[in-house]
């Protein structure tokens, strides 16, 4: 079998010249959380950044880089699962959903919807119930209270609840859910 390499699409021009338009970039569907987490993970980068030049520069570390740069890591961690959540696109095994009758996997994956969403609300509960109990703990280094950086893994449990809460919504109304016909996104409607 021979592969014909003038009939895919055309890049390179007539002038020899490489001619590629890019599409329209459209950022209107991004979710606010993603907002958060992007700007958590530019903080992360300019710590690490401030680490590196107090380090190998100037050679004199700040010690409180390495502690900022951990919790942004959390930060971005938790607040970006909620991307996750609301893509759901988290690891799952479908396979199973496969050889159910309908009915059954239907069931099951209305289950596993109230089970993700009963997840992330007591996760939210604990979190809020550590944060009490830390009452005024302070960072290490840093002179700041604990509860800042538990707070914010509190915002990415509320916002993954929340974005759990559409996701199973979404499968109700349409009838079926991404378990159960994997090649679907939470795009289709």
């Amino acid at each position: 079998m021979s592969l014909d390499i003038d009939s895919g699409p055309k890049v390179m021009g007539d002038d020899g010249e490489f001619h590629a338009v890019d599409e329209a970039v459209d950022l209107s569907g991004t979710p606010p959380e993603a907002w958060v987490a992007l700007a958590l993970f530019w903080a992360l980068a300019g710590v690490v950044f401030t680490q590196f030049v107090t380090r190998y520069v100037l050679n004199d570390s700040a010690s409180w880089t390495e502690e900022i740069a951990r919790y942004l890591l959390i930060g971005t961690v938790f607040v970006g699962a909620s991307i996750g959540v609301a893509k759901n696109n988290h690891i799952q095994v479908d396979l199973l959903y496969r050889y159910l009758p309908q009915g059954l996997a239907r069931g099951l994956a209305r289950l596993v919807d109230a089970v993700r969403v009963a997840f992330f609300v007591a996760m939210s509960w604990l979190t809020v119930a550590m944060m009490q109990k830390m009452g005024n703990y302070q960072m290490t280094i840093v002179d700041l209270p604990m509860n800042i950086v538990y707070g914010v893994c509190l915002f990415g449990f509320v916002a993954m609840a929340l974005r759990s809460l559409w996701v199973a919504r979404v499968h109700w109304r349409r009838g079926y859910s991404v378990l159960e016909r994997p090649e679907t996104t939470m795009q289709d409607r």
